[in-house]
């Protein structure tokens, strides 16, 4: 079962560089983190089936932590499904991310990662 982020959860998870993501027994792995209209959402600079990525994909579930927050969630792999959402999340990744390795993160093959974590 799902259930809504807080305004605290998001605001945690916006004011993090990097979100601390586990999956099943992988050790903990940092990562980007953006909120869009409600939303939580992370990417990877490729898609892979290996390390972090392709087990969330594939357990649809994971641990994360930034300060203030600790929490369980799902993940929804929802790559390129909505431009409306893939705009959001690319103008959230050019606002929170400036300089080094933002625009690497707003391409094409970066969007098709595109996981939204849903909390338990």
């Amino acid at each position: 079962m799902t259930t809504s982020w807080t305004a605290d959860d998001l605001s945690f998870l916006d004011a993090a560089q990097e979100l601390e993501i586990a999956v099943g027994s992988r050790r903990w792995t940092p990562i980007w983190v953006v909120c869009a209209d409600g939303q939580v959402y992370v990417r990877t600079w490729y898609r892979r089936d290996t390390g972090w990525f392709g087990d969330a994909v594939r357990s649809r579930s994971a641990h994360i932590r930034v300060p203030g927050l600790d929490a369980e969630v799902t993940i929804e792999d929802i790559g390129t499904a909505s431009a409306r959402v893939t705009a959001a999340v690319d103008a959230a990744y050019r606002t929170k991310y400036t300089g080094g390795g933002t625009d690497a993160m707003v391409t094409a093959e970066a969007a098709a990662t595109t996981l939204r974590l849903d909390r338990r």
